[in-house]
């Protein structure tokens, strides 16, 4: 197979869809690999390099005219729509229950469309979005500290606090991956952690391992109303596979929320868990509504590009060589989990939470 992998083009989007190492595992099993020109600069890797490891550099145009699985670590944006071919394979981070045009264009163009981010082990675990999910929940307490400084608009409070002047409070809605580590470095700096969860096991379990120093709470009305209106800094970490995020908070409760709070809604690649949240990039990424700085960069892992792509790599090589090696028909039948990243193939709708989503009519992929 031929695997392509272009240049990034969204805003502030420093990261590549695979590494050298990677380059090397595909041409052993006897692929070819078609770089970008460039593609891997924000991530500090340089063509040489990938010309080292076995890849043929070339332009935009030959990725997508050539390839036939394209790999990309965001979704295609609307220049790249009319490159698509059909029966190409678009292995990405895609998130399409919250895209209904990409989502049309991606059907229009009879692409084989499989998304990092509803690959599913029967644990429930998404293999693809645990690295980019723990380094998107550390950065959020680092961001929400920068964002609560008096001249980013916030409310000018130190989370850590100082003796004798009590700490920021900080509340994180959802417990999963991106909420465990942003509880992690909040309580490494000092705060005051509150936790909310839908689920009362993964809340015993978040107990035991912070050893109760962090506030958990079930995920009912009242008592998301009453954290997030006390809170100095909330971070949005709820995720729903494959579907739109629940707006957990209305515009009424952030009329309610202390002026200068902050909010960075972690989970806007999927819509969302603030009604007043939409797409921000890492060039301008708050703004303020009510008085509450929002923070809503959906590539936060972009910022930190090398660490980023590295650990994507790791996770996703094992998926991207079965697809290369088996094909989409064989991969797909031999991998559950595999399979359940597949969300459009043959100009329909193939996973039944991107099709309730977008109001689609769902197809179950036969092979």
């Amino acid at each position: 197979m031929r695997v392509g992998i272009p240049r990034e083009i969204k805003p502030d989007e420093y990261r590549v869809a695979t590494v050298p190492s990677a380059v090397r595992a595909f041409t052993g099993a006897g692929h070819e690999v078609l770089v970008e020109y460039e593609a891997g600069l924000g991530s500090g890797i340089t063509d040489a390099e990938f010309h080292a490891a076995g890849a043929r550099l070339c332009t935009r145009d030959e990725v997508f005219a050539t390839s036939d699985m394209i790999m990309k670590v965001k979704e295609p944006l609307i220049q790249e729509w009319p490159l698509l071919r059909p029966g190409q394979i678009l292995f990405a981070y895609l998130h399409l229950a919250a895209a209904p045009e990409l989502t049309q264009a991606l059907m229009e163009h009879q692409v084989s469309a499989v998304a990092f981010e509803t690959i599913q082990l029967p644990s429930g675990v998404l293999p693809l979005l645990v690295p980019m999910s723990e380094i998107a929940g550390r950065m959020a307490i680092h961001v929400g500290a920068k964002s609560l400084e008096k001249e980013s608009g916030g409310r000018g409070v130190l989370l850590s606090g100082v003796p004798g002047v009590a700490p920021g409070r900080v509340v994180i809605l959802g417990g999963g991956i991106v909420g465990s580590n942003a509880a992690r470095i909040a309580l490494g700096m000092g705060a005051d952690v509150s936790l909310i969860d839908i689920s009362f096991e993964r809340l015993r379990y978040l107990d035991d391992i912070f050893a109760g120093r962090v506030k958990t709470f079930m995920s009912h009305p009242e008592h998301v109303h009453e954290r997030v209106t006390r809170a100095d800094l909330v971070v949005g970490a709820t995720l729903i596979p494959g579907a739109r995020t629940p707006h957990l908070i209305s515009r009424a409760m952030v009329r309610q929320m202390l002026p200068g709070a902050v909010l960075v809604d972690v989970a806007i690649d999927q819509g969302g868990c603030a009604e007043t949240s939409h797409p921000t990039t890492h060039s301008a990424p708050t703004y303020i509504v009510d008085q509450v700085v929002h923070y809503c960069v959906a590539n936060m892992p972009g910022a930190v590009a090398r660490t980023a792509t590295f650990a994507l790599a790791n996770v996703t090589l094992p998926y991207a060589l079965a697809l290369a090696n088996k094909g989409l028909a064989q991969a797909l039948a031999d991998d559950p989990a595999l399979a359940l990243g597949l969300n459009v193939h043959q100009g329909q709708v193939t996973h039944p939470a991107v099709a309730t989503a977008l109001a689609l009519p769902y197809h179950a992929y036969t092979g």
